[in-house]
């Protein structure tokens, strides 16, 4: 019968201090070696004197608890993705990245950053974190997240118009929108001209919020029918959730097959590769994510995405100078991912993203 959640919290804040000890130390190593442990390595790496047998009669008790689980035949244990996640939320001692890390997070943005292209750095930024954790790197944001150039409205037909964004690395994106029956061309003229010179240099998300908190000047600069269409050819752009308007970038698959040792991680992997050709599932996954105030990690089947693979993903949002969230990265790789050092990895590549691409 499976525990509720009410069950799963009583049963972890009854645990001793202990089953705590055996519990961390057989997680540490099994995230360290990625096999299953058994009772007499828990005795030999313990501080505390205690036999194989206690440790047996401690180990059941977690097994019990759904917090470890035996593989096939093995005598070892490994821990469930409900261990992981107690591990992960009350027993991980989260670490600090190294200066050296630190270091080379600094110099690979800042160098992305001066190419002046938003999918460049964004790329540059998935690399890193790839090559880093020797697991997938993954960064998403919106597409129009590029510096504006120019911005205007062509007249289609009566009652349609299309809006026109150039960005500063030359992208061109349209959208088409509904407009009042017999505007006349000046207005269209009036809209592009005001757009244009409040757009020149900004970011999309920059432009709407200077213009939503311009809303008084707008209409004070334009007449009312060009300031409905300046605003109604932004919100055209706002709260998309289709996915051609996001920028989907994974860099370094090729490291989760260096991580298989046996034929049933080659097949856990080729899942994760479905998972990620998935563009669908990895954008909801990460979209999820946007609101974190910080890290958050999703754990196997606690997502319906990495449900078959057995993977993890620890992702971060990062914000502009406005601290408006622009987009999402992180890493993903199998459950056993070394927590404590990838969180601030993570952590501290968004921050540093944030800040140059503000």
């Amino acid at each position: 019968m499976t525990k509720s959640s009410d069950e799963k919290s009583s049963a972890f804040s009854a645990m001793d201090q202990r089953a705590r000890d055996v519990f961390k130390l057989l997680v540490d190593t099994y995230l360290e070696t990625g096999e299953p442990v058994g009772s007499r390595t828990i005795s030999k790496a313990l501080p505390a004197a205690l036999s194989p047998a206690s440790i047996r009669n401690v180990m059941m008790d977690l097994e019990d608890q759904g917090l470890i689980a035996a593989p096939h035949t093995s005598a070892g244990r490994i821990p469930t993705n409900l261990g992981l996640r107690f591990f992960v939320d009350a027993l991980l001692q989260v670490g600090s990245i190294t200066a050296e890390e630190r270091a080379r997070i600094d110099a690979q943005v800042k160098a992305a950053n001066r190419q002046r292209k938003v999918e460049d750095v964004l790329g540059d930024a998935s690399a890193l974190l790839s090559g880093l954790s020797q697991h997938a790197g993954v960064v998403l944001a919106p597409k129009l997240n590029a510096r504006l150039k120019h911005m205007e409205f062509v007249n289609l037909s009566p009652g349609r118009a299309l809006v026109i964004l150039v960005t500063e690395d030359g992208n061109v994106e349209n959208r088409v929108i509904d407009v009042p029956q017999g505007v006349p061309a000046s207005v269209f003229i009036r809209a592009s001209n005001y757009l244009s010179a409040k757009a020149e240099g900004r970011t999309l998300p920059e432009l709407q919020n200077l213009v939503a908190r311009e809303v008084e000047s707008l209409r004070r600069e334009l007449d009312e029918v060009s300031a409905r269409l300046v605003q109604g050819g932004l919100a055209v752009w706002s709260g998309a959730d289709d996915l051609n308007d996001k920028a989907l970038i994974v860099r370094g698959q090729a490291n989760l097959l260096e991580d298989a040792k046996a034929v049933a991680d080659l097949e856990r992997i080729r899942r994760l590769f479905e998972d990620i050709e998935n563009k669908k599932e990895l954008v909801g996954l990460l979209g999820s994510a946007e609101q974190a105030d910080g890290v958050r990690i999703f754990i196997g089947s606690e997502s319906r995405m990495f449900s078959l693979s057995g993977s993890s993903l620890i992702a971060a949002p990062f914000r502009n100078e406005d601290d408006n969230i622009v987009g999402v990265l992180g890493i993903i790789g199998p459950t056993r991912l070394n927590y404590a050092r990838i969180i601030p990895m993570v952590d501290y590549t968004a921050k540093v993203l944030g800040k140059l691409i503000s």
